[in-house]
């Protein structure tokens, strides 16, 4: 998302959340090497750990299912709300999320209605407009892998499990592996 960005001339600054989520470490390595290779801004790491291990998931309690306990109550409306007030803090229009076509959504808050109800509570809250931009809308997980390879963009990494090497049983390993075929 951020090589598109930096493509089409938009300032950017990034932001990396710390949810307590099991892959944490391998996703913000994978970050700054990405942030490196491509001359972008080192993403901020912000911690809000706290979040995942009070209300958890499958994404941040290993003693829970990591696919059928997936779902992570108000994960993306906190990511957006804190880059928004980020946002409003250095001025810019707009904070972007990394979700897929629509039809992919497994979860409430991966939908155009949950986008455009955020958009509206947040420009409320921050009492100016702030657009919500979703530069992946259009893509499925495969051709996300595809604009990477085309990109040059290797050596990502989003495993939900954390583990050395990607497990295979996830939601995302298995929407990769699904993709792929």
């Amino acid at each position: 998302m951020s090589v598109l960005t930096k493509e089409a001339g938009v300032n950017q600054k990034s932001l990396f959340f710390n949810y307590g989520q099991l892959n944490c470490e391998k996703e913000y390595a994978a970050a700054v090497k990405h942030s490196k290779r491509f001359d972008l801004s080192q993403p901020i790491k912000m911690d809000i750990s706290g979040f995942g291990q009070t209300i958890t998931s499958g994404l941040t309690d290993q003693n829970k299912h990591i696919i059928a306990e997936a779902f992570l109550p108000g994960r993306n409306m906190l990511f957006l709300l804190i880059g928004s007030a980020y946002a409003f803090q250095n001025n810019c229009k707009s904070v972007s999320i990394g979700l897929l076509k629509e039809d992919t959504a497994i979860f409430p808050d991966q939908t155009d209605d949950f986008i455009i109800s955020a958009e509206n509570a947040i420009s409320k809250a921050m009492g100016k407009s702030v657009e919500i931009v979703t530069p992946l809308r259009d893509f499925y997980k495969s051709d996300v892998v595809s604009l990477a390879k085309e990109k040059g963009i290797y050596d990502s990494y989003s495993c939900h499990a954390g583990k050395e090497k990607p497990c295979g049983n996830c939601i995302s390993c298995l929407e990769f592996q699904f993709e792929e075929n």
